[in-house]
């Protein structure tokens, strides 16, 4: 029975208003295939990249700062050339990549989490816990995002020991996006909070005395999602060009554990020496994935609006 499910729900998701619109707009399901093959590949790196640019026994000074192969002094396998270390580009974006992506995912997820709980006490609350919480995001709102970010991140970083700092480097980006992109979400779930909390169903559940926190997870939540998803998508790709700001700025990931924002800011250091490519194909990269979460984003927000249709 569990294997006939399956197949129905996969084609009544298929043949859903949702699944008409992503099958109807080609900017949609072409950046979906872009996207997943970025994540695919990125996450098989260990399997498909030419080298394991973390291995110091495959890494040749020798090899330093080739070209791509297609140009005048380019080797096999280094495709897109090597860096001044002597590792393969290619590799190095590989790699780059899925810590971009898992930095960016988290950082949404968090930061959702954090909104929607804020927006849902605040919206249900009402009153003073109302006021406090909103000024509250007020005051994180009149400071400038990637200030914020930075701020959150030194403080952090000033509070771990130093032997800790590398091998967390990641959760505490992780931590500063969070802590400045979570008003969005807070603000949309207590706007929509305050208007179900009046419908009758909300009312009923009141009266026969359900707990406040149940009313607000199993009844006001599911009705909030929709704008949340919408917003999460979109902020996913803003999410990974914060974590390559910081990394660009030197307070995101350490060399040792390159981000794309890590190799464009290294790669930067070498543009005007002629070694074009160690900044070009990352930021062709993270430009691709952006590009393609954006275009994602647009068209949930599209297909989720009832005026449209």
């Amino acid at each position: 029975m569990a294997a006939e499910a399956n197949p129905g729900r996969l084609a009544r998701a298929f043949d859903s208003d949702i699944g008409w619109s992503f099958r109807r707009t080609p900017a949609a399901w072409i950046s979906a295939l872009v996207l997943a093959l970025i994540v695919a590949a990125s996450f098989a790196a260990p399997l498909i990249a030419p080298q394991n640019p973390y291995d110091l026994r495959q890494v040749f000074i020798d090899k330093a700062e080739l070209p791509p192969l297609w140009s005048a002094g380019g080797e096999a396998p280094f495709v897109l050339g090597t860096d001044p270390q002597g590792r393969d580009v290619l590799s190095t974006i590989l790699y780059g990549t899925r810590v971009s992506l898992v930095i960016g995912l988290a950082s949404v997820l968090l930061s959702m989490a954090i909104g929607v709980t804020i927006g849902l006490i605040a919206g249900y609350r009402g009153g003073w816990i109302d006021n406090l919480l909103m000024r509250l995001a007020d005051t994180v709102l009149s400071i400038p995002t990637l200030l914020m970010a930075i701020l959150v991140s030194a403080i952090f970083r000033e509070m771990l020991p130093p032997a800790f700092r590398e091998p967390f480097a990641a959760a505490v980006i992780v931590l500063s996006i969070s802590l400045t992109n979570w008003v969005q979400y807070a603000r949309t779930v207590r706007a929509l909070t305050m208007v179900e909390r009046k419908k009758e169903y909300v009312l009923a559940a009141r009266i026969i005395k359900v707990s406040p926190l149940r009313i607000m997870r199993r009844h006001i939540l599911p009705n909030t999602m929709t704008p949340v998803l919408v917003a999460a998508t979109l902020n996913l790709g803003l999410a990974i060009l914060s974590e390559a700001t910081l990394s660009f700025l030197g307070v995101g990931m350490p060399i040792t554990q390159p981000s794309l924002g890590t190799l464009i800011r290294i790669g930067n250091q070498y543009l005007f020496s002629g070694s074009w490519w160690l900044v070009v194909f990352p930021a062709a990269q993270l430009g691709l994935i952006v590009l393609s979460v954006n275009l994602l984003g647009d068209w949930l927000r599209d297909a989720l609006n009832p005026k449209l249709h």
